[in-house]
């Protein structure tokens, strides 16, 4: 029941993020060979199902090796190289929007199969900063028949040998593979510290959480949300301020500019309509708090927004 209830907040604050997902299929490299993966926006992971391959990350002094049946999950904004070489020359290096590999793998290719989660826009949600640069789950410490395993096997297994129905199947286990390692960085990061991940550990929090998740455009009170899950309401502050690192009220007004980002981008909704669904009165007093939290105001936002969705890089 517990990771029942996670899963809908995972979700929601993936939704909320304006999340796009792209799968960019099997790719045999021969050796050498280095691409390039820009990941300004996007969340991504790669699953090695053949030979291995050096990531070549920004910032780290030493390549990451990676071996058949690792997964490696990246942050937003980690822009890296994969390369079948513990080092690569600038020379070497392929856009992947524009690399076309062998058509089959031989024993001097290895093989890796990405995936990217877009989130154009800032993500304002505290679980975003919570993901580590780099999380890894190697294959041989892995269960065979634990769920991360049997998802990279038939992974590996449908983009090897597509068959009918093979493209809506990838989707699905691309899916699944990045859910799973979610997953597992909320159960990491939630055993101890101040962060989202583990507050919502917590049954009193995480149903305080919720129910602001639920209807962020209601105008919760401290005094509402207190009573809500059996608290007091200087004993839900300071409990929220402890595990969070945050207020309930500071919370909302990040789930609802969450929100309103997504409408603005999504939809031609005017100011009046998008404030409403938030929470607030009238535009003006939404507009007050988004220029304040974002750093421009809606219509700005919505501007650049718009003139951004002709990038090629935007999916």
């Amino acid at each position: 029941m517990v990771f029942y209830l996670l899963m809908d907040l995972l979700s929601d604050i993936l939704h909320e993020a304006g999340c796009r997902r792209r799968f960019l299929q099997l790719r045999h490299l021969e050796r050498p060979r280095s691409l390039r993966f820009p990941c300004n926006k996007s969340i991504g992971f790669h699953v090695v199902s053949a030979g291995s391959i050096f990531v070549h990350a920004e910032g780290e002094r030493r390549p990451l090796l990676l071996k058949a049946g690792d997964v490696a999950l990246m942050a937003r904004g980690c822009n890296h190289v994969l390369s079948t070489e513990d080092s690569f020359r600038p020379s070497e290096v392929s856009l992947l929007e524009s690399f076309v590999g062998p058509a089959a793998a031989s024993a001097e290719t290895s093989s890796v199969v990405s995936g990217a989660y877009q989130f154009w826009n800032e993500p304002l949600h505290p679980f975003f900063a919570e993901l580590p640069a780099w999380f890894v789950l190697r294959g041989d410490a892995q269960a065979k028949l634990a769920p991360m395993s049997l998802a990279t096997a038939l992974l590996a297994e449908e983009t090897h040998a597509p068959k009918l129905g093979g493209e809506r199947v990838q989707h699905a286990l691309l899916d699944v593979i990045f859910t799973y390692l979610l997953r597992r960085i909320v159960e990491q990061e939630g055993s101890a510290g101040t962060s989202w991940s583990h507050a919502i550990h917590d049954a009193q929090i995480r149903r305080a959480v919720e129910l602001m998740h639920g209807d962020c455009a209601r105008a919760w009170t401290l005094d509402e949300l207190a009573r809500a899950v059996g608290l007091s309401r200087s004993a839900l502050a300071e409990k929220f301020r402890r595990a969070m690192g945050d207020t309930p009220l500071s919370y909302l007004r990040t789930l609802r500019m969450q929100r309103a980002m997504r409408l603005l981008s999504e939809t031609q909704e005017t100011l009046e309509s998008v404030a409403a669904k938030v929470g607030y009165r009238d535009a003006f007093s939404f507009s007050k708090v988004f220029k304040k939290t974002l750093g421009l105001a809606p219509r700005d936002f919505r501007r650049r927004d718009a003139s951004e969705k002709a990038s090629p890089w935007r999916l």
